[in-house]
């Protein structure tokens, strides 16, 4: 056997850890007829041996001070073999990964380079298997800046030099690793062409990441779940049409309840699968959304900075736990809404910032990719390989989770160039407007594929602006998404709400006007997290007046957002008249709803309004089916002097009568108080917010009331009313 031919300036870029091309070098290679040379790089290790098929061990000559082995074998064709190392732990056989081929086939790396993959994560991250009869994990990432990309992890000590990668077309970097597994953890080393950077990273595509404060990725499988959600799964287009109830209960998983005994702990995605679910159900609410789950290191920032983009956040359990969590609501009929985060993300080291040395996921335009308001970084949406990336991540929560949809938040910074910037802080788009084209281009590729790959899933715009055809299809130029949250009617509902009752009447319009675009798009009804915190005062602490007061103008609140068009979102806390704004780090102020406490039924009471509310908005055609369109509403009259409004709501089937809301927004009973109502007969009172077992003071029409012929509100016929201070009543017609 002759010497190893390898020159020295080659072994000390192995040595060195600056070779991008391990394979060109390390395994099996013929130098001659029949004669092989291999070579493995171990650092850290006293001795290695070839283990051939017939079981001769062939001793291996360092060649190398790092650790670079090599030995010589003679055969006809490609050898055989595996690796005994010897180290302080003792000997340990495992598979070369340099004498394996490649695993990304021609047609899978084609469609990453397009940016045409839309189930990348069955391609990219890490992925336990088989290949070529060993045992291990693929490991796959983009990074077309870097020079050499090595995986580091539990299997190798961290060691950069032991796992170099093979770099094939479009930037994409693979390898297989046996002996690495389920459970172990593992980064990037990521050597650039640009400055010689070099950095460990988390995987981009990882599905899990370690528990915090660690950065690391760890190795999971996500394809052993059993699912029992398949009516749910089955009916869900028919349960989120537009023409179907919706009350979602915002929550953030981590302060919605402490678990029993450990009042300052979190609960995991199974404990709350048992105790949050079974009460959104109790409480009426047909869906849950959850603030964003996927890793986000800072508590502080909510989870709307994220790290990690396919990974559920460690705090709560592993992936299957939150499968478990999806499935249970699932089976007991409550849809589960996820908060998804395109728009930004952190400069964090250890994650996308500044991937393989260059601007890679970020936008490279510093007058485009830096967010002014976040410190964050925007993705660059005219990149295939970024758009792809975010694409396959909007279906992969709906996937491998069973979300029932995503509600995407801050539309508005990545629709608008100059959102939050000043003049000489943003440059226009290529037609000279402040439109971000490509930004909205994604937008629209993201709703058309949610809707073409999962029929019935939602998508949900926070977008804040006047921006048309937020929900108008992306065919006809339109942003695509199935709603909308209603920024407008919120704010100027709260605006209304927060005044001294004595001034409401010089400002009606901040209550009435939503009316006037209610159905330009498809509008949610949002109090969400956002309302109740810095300093913004809870739900209830934003109420006028004294503590009886405070308790009926929320209650009157929640009265008209069940009878105004719209679906529902109420954020947690909310429901039970929580004093403090919410706490991230804290929890729901439960001890509230203890009746020993001082107040302890009025919030009992609120709570169970909410609860009534939710129910009867499924109940009542009228409050959901026409909630998109005019045919649905109609407007009654507004006495502004007196801060009393009224409107009907009609279900899809007109003969079915109206339902009629009137809320007096003064702390005034008015007695004998004329209403015009489209239908002459018998109309019964369905809900009064003022009732006493809400709280209130119990005024009211005896559950039923009778038109008189008396002329009103431009209608033949009214009703004389009692109406009740701060209240609202829903009335619904019964008969001739």
């Amino acid at each position: 056997m002759g010497p190893d031919p390898l020159d020295s300036w080659t072994a000390e870029q192995l040595a060195t850890a600056h070779d991008g091309a391990p394979f060109d070098v390390l395994g099996p290679h013929e130098i001659a007829p029949g004669s092989w040379v291999v070579r493995a790089l171990r650092p850290k290790v006293t001795g290695v041996e070839l283990l051939l098929p017939d079981a001769r061990r062939l001793a291996m000559r360092r060649i190398h001070p790092v650790g670079l082995y090599s030995a010589t074998v003679r055969a006809p064709t490609r050898p055989a073999y595996r690796l005994a190392v010897r180290s302080r732990r003792g000997e340990q056989i495992v598979d070369d990964p340099y004498r394996l081929g490649p695993v990304l086939t021609a047609n899978e790396l084609q469609a990453l380079g397009a940016g045409s993959d839309l189930r990348l994560y069955d391609t990219l991250g890490a992925h336990p298997g088989q290949h070529e009869g060993a045992v291990g994990v693929l490991f796959a990432i983009w990074a077309p800046h870097a020079r050499r990309v090595s995986v580091i992890g539990e299997f190798n000590d961290w060691e950069k030099r032991t796992h170099p990668m093979r770099l094939r077309t479009g930037g994409f970097w693979e390898l297989f690793i046996p002996g690495a597994e389920t459970g172990h953890l593992y980064k990037y080393n990521i050597l650039s062409w640009e400055h010689d950077y070099e950095s460990d990273h988390a995987d981009p595509v990882a599905f899990q990441a370690e528990d915090l404060p660690g950065t690391a990725s760890r190795v999971v499988s996500l394809g052993g779940y059993g699912w029992n959600d398949h009516d749910w799964l089955a009916a869900r287009a028919r349960r989120q049409a537009a023409e179907a109830p919706m009350s979602i209960y915002e929550v953030h998983a981590g302060s919605w309840r402490a678990p029993e005994g450990n009042p300052k702990g979190r609960m995991s995605y199974r404990e709350l699968a048992h105790t949050l679910a079974p009460y959104a159900r109790d409480m009426g609410y047909t869906h849950i959304e959850l603030m964003p789950l996927a890793e986000h290191p800072f508590m502080g920032s909510w989870g709307y900075q994220v790290t990690s983009y396919y990974a559920p956040t460690a705090r709560y359990g592993d992936p299957e736990d939150l499968m478990y969590f999806v499935d249970y609501c699932h089976q007991l009929g409550v849809g589960v809404l996820l908060d998804w985060v395109p728009a930004h993300f952190p400069r964090d080291g250890h994650a996308l910032a500044w991937l393989d040395g260059a601007a890679l996921y970020e936008d490279a335009d510093p007058l485009r990719g830096q967010h002014p308001d976040w410190g964050t970084l925007v993705f660059d949406f005219g990149s295939p390989q970024v758009r792809n990336f975010l694409l396959a991540n909007a279906l992969y929560w709906l996937d491998r989770f069973h979300f029932d949809g995503l509600r995407v938040d801050a539309v508005a910074s990545m629709i608008y160039l100059d959102y939050s910037r000043g003049p000489g802080q943003w440059r226009p788009n290529r037609i000279g407007g402040r439109e971000h084209l490509e930004a909205i281009s994604f937008l629209q590729a993201m709703t058309t594929a949610v809707a073409e790959c999962f029929p019935g899933a939602l998508t949900i715009a926070e977008e804040s602006t006047a921006w048309p055809g937020v929900t108008a299809p992306a065919a006809s130029g339109g942003l695509g998404f199935s709603l909308k949250w209603n920024m407008g009617w919120m704010h100027d509902t709260l605006s209304y709400m927060r005044r001294e009752p004595v001034h409401r009447q010089f400002h009606q319009r901040d209550l009435t006007f939503s009316f006037v675009y209610a159905f330009t798009e498809r509008y949610v009804l949002p109090f969400s997290h956002d309302e109740v915190v810095h300093v913004k005062g809870s739900m209830l602490n934003k109420m006028p007046g004294d503590r009886w007061q405070k308790f009926a103008n929320l209650r009157a609140l929640y009265g008209w957002m069940a009878a105004h068009p719209g679906k529902k979102l109420l954020f947690m806390g909310g429901e039970i008249g929580q004093w403090a704004e919410w706490d991230h780090d804290g929890t729901l102020e439960w001890h509230l709803l203890d009746q020993r406490m001082k107040d302890g039924a009025l919030h009992s009471q609120l709570q169970r309004m909410v609860r009534d509310l939710n129910h009867l908005i499924s109940a009542e055609p009228a409050l959901h089916e026409r909630d998109f369109t005019p045919d649905g509403y109609e407007w009654i009259g507004m006495d502004e002097s007196a801060s009393i409004v009224a409107f009907g709501r009609y279900a899809a089937d007109h003969g079915a009568g109206p339902l009629i809301c009137v809320a007096n927004l003064t702390p005034v009973p008015r007695y004998r108080y004329r209403i015009g109502v489209p239908r002459p007969g018998v109309y019964a009172e369905v809900m009064n917010t003022d009732s006493a077992i809400y709280g209130g003071s119990n005024l009211g029409n005896l559950g039923r009331v009778t038109t008189s012929d008396i002329p009103a509100h431009e209608t033949r016929q009214s009703l004389a009313l009692t109406l009740p201070p701060l209240a609202v009543l829903l009335l619904r017609w019964q008969s001739e």
